[in-house]
């Protein structure tokens, strides 16, 4: 078999997707499969079946990069930081080179995300895009002339666990975080921090999208719910905006779905940013929900 294809692997805490791409760029096969949660060898062994899968389909093999919550470790080689927590700790880049005999590419999902939307996506046109990961976690990922800025700690825009800026009274000390600490953004503006605010305010729980789906035909409490988000959204965009000064902010992940985000996020952020004018675009995906898949496969394509 000819090494002819660049697979991309998104894994996800709840389903892990597989992409295959041709030399230009042309998505050629496709799947996903749900994660085995809190199983680190279930995980591994779902990989290589989708990895068997896809080149047993296409008969040829491919490179192949790997988009993971959190990041490898140069200390250790173990993954850390990862909200999928069964994977931290663990040679998840040497247990899957071993088992798919090759080497492979990992970078996180956001930085995947981050790349993807640089290259040919929303961003294409932006010498500094900032890819934002609002879903079950909220993550970042910097692309710079279409190139990643990983940094020497691995942690390059991972501003999902600094504190929510400029907090209100009733939002300190802030929730807890699974990173060990309290009130990170994530906490906050992730899709169960959105839910947190909605079982608060209303006393029922509801998931995201159903809270989004409730706004839209106007019921009061979830639209409470997306005001408080958008200003809390654009709070911790502006410090963002203030370090890096991005010329693209793209969103990830189910809330990117949220069209109001859009119009209504960049008339907040003016008033936390230090400048008298903010040129900064905040646009959806072009790529959708599987940019970071695309991104990982574009690992082995990018100047990496």
């Amino acid at each position: 078999m000819q090494s002819d294809i660049h697979i991309g692997i998104d894994l996800g805490g709840s389903k892990i997707e597989i992409v295959a791409l041709d030399p230009e760029g042309a998505e050629l096969y496709r799947q996903r499969m749900a994660t085995p949660a809190g199983r680190y060898e279930a995980t591994l062994d779902a990989i290589k079946f989708l990895v068997d899968q896809t080149e047993q389909s296409l008969g040829c093999c491919g490179t192949i990069g790997i988009g993971t919550p959190g990041a490898v470790s140069k200390r250790t080689g173990f993954l850390k930081n990862s909200n999928s927590t069964c994977l931290n700790g663990r040679p998840l880049r040497d247990d899957l080179e071993y088992r798919l005999g090759r080497p492979i590419r990992f970078a996180n999902d956001a930085d995947c995300f981050a790349l993807s939307e640089a290259t040919g996506g929303a961003g294409e046109s932006a010498s500094t895009v900032f890819g934002v990961i609002l879903g079950t976690g909220v993550g970042g990922g910097i692309a710079v002339e279409g190139g990643l800025l990983k940094g020497p700690n691995g942690i390059a825009g991972e501003w999902g666990h600094n504190p929510l800026p400029w907090p209100r009274e009733n939002e300190i000390p802030g929730p807890e975080c699974y990173c060990g600490k309290r009130g990170c953004i994530e906490t906050f503006i992730s899709g169960p921090g959105l839910s947190a605010t909605y079982a608060r305010l209303s006393g029922h729980a509801k998931d995201a999208r159903k809270i989004a789906e409730l706004a839209e035909n106007g019921d009061e409490i979830s639209e409470a719910c997306f005001r408080l988000y958008e200003n809390r959204l654009a709070r911790a965009l502006s410090h963002v905006i203030n370090i890096l000064d991005p010329e693209v902010i793209v969103l990830g992940g189910g809330l990117s779905n949220c069209r109001r985000l859009y119009h209504h996020v960049p008339q907040i952020w003016g008033q936390y940013i230090f400048s008298d004018s903010v040129e900064t675009r905040l646009l959806p995906p072009k790529y959708g929900d599987s940019s970071g898949v695309r991104g990982a496969a574009l690992l082995w394509m990018s100047s990496e």
